[in-house]
Formats: C-alpha cells, structure tokens, sequence
C-alpha cells in the first residue's frame, strides 16, 4: 500500500499494544514512523522498519511537555515535519475517589490528556504549513460514559473528546482534521491484568474473559490493535476528509446499550 507515502507519523506510546498495532498499520501503509515509548527500542524499530519505511524512536516520557517539545523539534529535524500525530500513551489505576492517590490523579492527567494538547500544539503549525495533517486522539468509551474507580481516567478521557471537537472546529476550514477514536475493551497488558486478577480468585481463565466482556461488551469478543489501525488509515484517506471534531466508536456495541 501507498496510501501514506512520503508522510510522516508520530504515534506516542507505540513500542507495545494499541500504539504498536496502529504503527503497523500506518507503516505497511507507506508512512514514515517515529516510534515513542521506554526502553531499548531497537526489536520494534525494526518489526516496523520492515516494511521499507523511515522509522525513528524518541524516549519522550509525555508527562513532560519540555520533552514533547524535543520529540516534535525532533520529528521536524530529522522527518521534515509530523503529518499524522496519532495520541496513543496513557496509563490507568483503580481508586475510589476519597482513596485515590493524588500523585496518580496528576500523573494521568498529564499523560492521557495534557500531553494530547501540548503534542497537537506544537504539531499543528508544521500541518497548517504543509496544507495537510491528521490529527487521531485515541480516548475511550470512557470519554463518553463513568466507571466506578476510575476517575481520573473518564475525566482524562472525557477531556481527550472535548480537546478533539475543539481542534475539530478550529482546522474545518483546512485540509487538517482532528478526531478521537473510543475503543472498547482491547485486551492489552491492563485489561489481561483484570482477568488475571478474577482468575485469581478461582475463575477459570476462560471464564474470566467472558465475564469481563459480557459486563460491557456484547459482541463478547476484544476490539483488535489491527481494528484500531485500519480506522486510523480510513480518517488519513480521503474518504475521511470530511469526518471532524468526530468521537468514533469501536466497542463491541457497549455505547449502544
């Protein structure tokens, strides 16, 4: 495929899970792709690198907007600029609210929210300079609906769909758009960690998954990175030109109920 050649993404959070499945994707697509995440980077560079695209990491721990500012002066040395910022990383806990931990309430909200504006506004002026950019914000179904225990999270998520609408607007008139996309379950390290935690208590493994699911999901089965990637790729064509400020669904049917 050719369909993103000669552009660049920059997905955070990308070295694993979701990020990781949607760099594939963008990457077997024709793009150019900087890598972000901890840690030796070298085995993902090359899984992505495979598919004859330019491929570069930066260690950028998003909770710091200095270092998503090296990142993106990064990105425009060394790629000429980022064509398609996909905002991936972000990390989760579990507290009622009168226990939840002030120094993980802070540490989530920079990471799933406050990165997504300080990333998206240090790339909008390259995309505006080049006349055309995308802007994917992965949130959740927690940006539109509350679980119990998980309050910075919905707030974080929620404020992730309320960035994109405003970014949505402000690039209508531009061939720059912005949108979020809202996965269901996805079975990564945090929700294996879940049934894990059931399976734990006695429940047969299997049995774990399915109850998880069929809390919230009907459809029974896990949205894939590879779902999330090829919904990357239709809002980068051309047939996604006109889906703006947008809060996709791709959960199994848990917003439906």
């Amino acid at each position: 495929m050719t369909l993103l050649s000669g552009k660049t993404a920059l997905v955070t959070g990308s070295t694993s899970g979701i990020g990781l499945g949607i760099a594939l994707s963008l990457a077997k697509a024709g793009a150019n792709l900087i890598l972000n995440g901890f840690g030796d980077a070298s085995k993902v560079i090359a899984e992505v690198g495979q598919y004859g695209g330019k491929v570069g990491h930066h260690p950028a721990d998003v909770s710091d907007p200095a270092q998503i500012a090296d990142m993106v002066a990064y990105a425009e040395r060394e790629f000429g600029g980022v064509d398609i910022l996909v905002n991936n990383a972000g990390i989760q806990h579990v507290a009622p609210v009168e226990e939840f931990p002030v120094e993980r309430w802070d540490s989530i909200i920079a990471i799933n929210l406050s990165s997504v504006f300080h990333s998206t506004r240090l790339s909008l002026p390259g995309m505006r300079a080049k006349g055309w950019g995308r802007v994917i914000n992965i949130a959740s179904v927690h940006g539109q609906v509350g679980s119990t225990g998980k309050a910075a999270y919905v707030a974080a998520k929620h404020g992730v769909i309320g960035l994109t609408k405003v970014v949505g607007l402000e690039t209508a008139t531009s061939n720059v758009t912005c949108n979020a996309i809202c996965p269901g379950w996805v079975l990564t390290p945090l929700v294996q960690k879940q049934i894990d935690d059931r399976a734990a208590k006695g429940v047969d493994p299997q049995q774990a998954q399915h109850d998880l699911l069929a809390e919230k999901q009907p459809s029974l089965e896990f949205v894939t990175p590879d779902h999330l990637g090829e919904l990357v790729l239709f809002l980068c064509s051309e047939a996604g030109s006109q889906v703006r400020g947008a809060a996709w669904n791709i959960d199994g049917g848990w917003l439906a109920q």
